[in-house]
């Protein structure tokens, strides 16, 4: 359970500061408030012994710059202090100064001060595209107008959590499946480079007598150990140039349509870029965000040049007077009943509630997708790892049982 550290008034007037464990920082407010006290600053603190490698990294500064969880732990913080009272600026400058990252404490110092100078905490945000997107500045925006302040905070805190809890998924299921390869690569270039030479020699003036496996697995041997470099330079020049072909604009349309239609992860991707959609679309919705807004947003944010498209051809169409699902109607990117159900919201004007439903069930839908990918990938990759050994092996043995026909 997250422990966090406090600093509050109690009901006679004075100031105290502890620790206490609680299972969010929200809980953890609730739970001092509930005893009469007003909180002044509440900040997570991590044990020594429970930090990551990667943490400890962190809290000495040698990280590159701050990341989303940052912003997470400043929205779900400053959502905590706003709440509890405390003025904007002061909760902001509570935050910085407990900032573990650097230039983080530097962006927010930078944001106070802005604050202070009588700008808009949105137009401040809006400074810092790379921490504060658009999705996150027009949520701030539709709450400075609406007076819905901590409120608009915690539902960004809960957003920002299911992104990186869904990132973090999505990037554990693709990892499984890239050490497998790795490993799978590395034994047969072991095999390749240290093994069949051994036998070069026994079949050495043989060949007439070996079959085409051996022979083929002898040559790429022979190949590997006299080219080993030109190999890898190859091997370079073929990650590097996908790596720039993909940050092309036609490279990345291919990218991004391979992936909705690749065996296996075209599930995984689809569900992803529905749920990461629909999701940003009812949060602006809900926030009261202008309809044509709310459209441009959801395309930049989706993650893919196919769905942003899409969400561009809505925002014509809606610009025209039309409604949401006449252009959804005509793409086969989303599913017909969600299409359908958007229809049905926009017509009774529910259209946020729909969108929170299908975002939530789809997100559902992903993390068990992701189960399926990965449990998926284990046999499929073992197979081909098993073949791949099976095909070594078999020209090694192939040879020697021949040659011992051939002797008897």
């Amino acid at each position: 359970m997250p422990t966090y550290r406090y600093q509050m008034k109690t009901s006679g007037g004075q100031t105290s500061v502890g620790i206490l464990s609680a299972d969010s920082a929200l809980a953890a407010a609730q739970q001092l408030r509930s005893q009469g006290n007003t909180v002044l600053q509440l900040t997570p603190i991590n044990s020594s012994s429970a930090k990551s490698l990667g943490e400890r990294l962190k809290a000495m500064n040698y990280t590159s710059g701050p990341g989303p969880r940052d912003v997470l732990n400043f929205t779900t913080q400053l959502a905590v202090m706003v709440r509890a009272g405390i003025s904007l600026r002061a909760a902001i400058e509570g935050i910085a100064d407990q900032a573990e990252n650097q230039k983080f404490k530097q962006i927010l110092m930078e944001i106070k001060q802005d604050v202070e100078s009588g700008k808009q905490f949105s137009e401040a945000l809006q400074k810092h595209p790379r921490l504060f997107g658009p999705l996150y500045v027009n949520m701030v925006r539709a709450s400075e107008m609406s007076g819905s302040f901590s409120q608009m905070l915690e539902r960004i805190a809960e957003s920002l959590a299911q992104q990186i809890e869904t990132r973090a998924m999505v990037i554990g299921a693709m990892i499984y499946p890239a050490v497998i390869g790795g490993l799978a690569v590395t034994v047969t270039i072991f095999l390749l480079t240290f093994v069949l030479p051994r036998f070069a020699a026994v079949f050495a003036g043989k060949e007439a007598a070996m079959p085409w496996p051996t022979i083929f697995l002898m040559n790429l041997s022979a190949f590997m150990v006299n080219w080993w470099w030109a190999v890898i330079l190859t091997i370079f020049a073929a990650i590097g140039g996908v790596f720039f072909f993909v940050k092309t604009e036609a490279g990345g349309w291919w990218f991004d349509a391979t992936k909705l239609r690749f065996p296996i992860f075209q599930r995984m991707f689809r569900a992803l870029y529905i749920s990461r959609s629909l999701h940003t679309m009812g949060e602006l919705v809900n926030a009261g965000v202008p309809m044509l807004d709310t459209l441009a947003i959801t395309g930049d944010i989706s993650g893919n040049r196919l769905f942003r498209r899409l969400w561009r051809n809505v925002y014509t169409s809606v610009k025209q007077g039309k409604k949401i699902a006449m252009p959804l109607n005509k793409s086969n990117l989303l599913p017909k009943a969600v299409v359908q159900m958007i229809a049905a919201g926009e017509e009774s004007g529910k259209l946020g509630e729909v969108l929170d439903h299908v975002s939530t069930f789809y997100a559902k839908q992903l993390r068990e997708v992701i189960k399926t990918v990965t449990s998926m990938i284990e046999p499929v990759m073992i197979i081909i790892m098993g073949a791949v050994v099976g095909f070594i092996a078999m020209a090694i043995i192939l040879p020697i049982f021949k040659l011992s026909t051939l002797v008897k």
